[in-house]
């Protein structure tokens, strides 16, 4: 048996891959994939340390409709809890499981100490560092509601926490994108990934920005992106935290400098702080739209794990 492929992290992927699961995560949103089930026979698990709505019922509804079994674990299912090592764990579960998607409470050393085994997929459904399966949803949202992800002209306003990560890792590598995240002094995007990003970027002919004031930091945008202030799992120093983002809310004034754009939230959202109720209800969001492709992104990166 081949080695499974894994998705720990964006970075896993080739520019070709980005675009294939991009587009093929759009086509398990169209009609003619009703019906399509090249997983029967196959099982596929899922072990989530916390809470999840979106991305847990996104992976296991996709391991059912394309015809596979589905296993799910909760944080206290496991023998982890009375000391076995991860190690052996997953071993344990790549002589019996197909694809095992996991949400972490931590780093991603949990992930990639079950991804070294060769005989399982291992699927990153979240650690505190990045958030590669939001980014493919998002990626997917962005081709069903323009068609194409080049050229698209991005404004992330918010924290610079795992969803933003994951974003700027792939947004940067299709063509002439412009990219600016916006966050609050203090609370950006690592510089590391902000330095790779743009030079990935630059490669592609984009650009990738940073700002901290969401009323310059770029006009006319395509898109206006926010996620929740408080992210899943983490904590922040400062007591005083919401006055600092305060500023940072995705209102109706923001989205009049931007005409043309649509709205997008990865989700669960808190109306009043990071957005408002008439933005994320209104016209011009896509965020339950957004919510629904991560079930036919799902789709995509399970296909692709399992069926190289």
């Amino acid at each position: 048996m081949s080695r499974r492929r894994r998705l720990v992290s964006i970075r896993d992927l080739s520019d070709a891959d980005l675009r294939q699961l991009t587009e093929r995560g759009a086509w398990f949103g169209g009609r003619a994939a009703d019906g399509f089930e090249p997983l029967r026979g196959l099982v596929v698990g899922s072990f989530f340390r916390m809470t999840s709505t979106r991305t847990r019922t996104a992976f296991a509804s996709a391991a059912l409709r394309l015809g596979a079994g589905h296993v799910a674990y909760g944080p206290n299912d496991l023998q982890l809890n009375t000391g076995e090592s991860i190690e052996d764990t997953a071993r344990v579960f790549g002589r019996m499981l197909d694809a095992l998607v996991v949400r972490t409470d931590g780093h991603s050393a949990e992930l990639e100490a079950l991804a070294g085994q060769e005989r399982m997929a291992v699927i990153n459904a979240m650690s505190i560092e990045e958030h590669p399966t939001q980014a493919l949803a998002d990626l997917t949202t962005m081709h069903r509601q323009f068609g194409r992800v080049d050229g698209l002209r991005v404004l992330y306003v918010g924290e610079g926490n795992n969803s933003a990560v994951a974003l700027a890792l792939a947004l940067s590598r299709f063509g002439e994108v412009e990219l600016t995240l916006c966050c609050p002094p203090g609370y950006g995007v690592d510089p590391e990934v902000v330095a790779l990003s743009q030079r990935q970027a630059k490669a592609h002919d984009g650009v990738l920005l940073e700002s901290d004031d969401p009323a310059t930091a770029m006009s006319d945008a395509d898109i206006v992106y926010t996620t929740r202030w408080q992210t899943t799992g983490t904590s922040k120093p400062d007591p005083n935290w919401l006055q600092v983002f305060d500023p940072f809310r995705v209102d109706e004034r923001l989205m009049e400098r931007h005409p043309r754009a649509i709205f997008m939230h990865d989700l669960p959202a808190h109306r009043g702080q990071e957005v408002t109720g008439a933005v994320l209800d209104g016209p011009t969001s896509i965020a339950f739209d957004q919510a629904e492709n991560k079930l036919h992104s799902a789709k995509a990166v399970l296909e692709w794990c399992l069926t190289a």
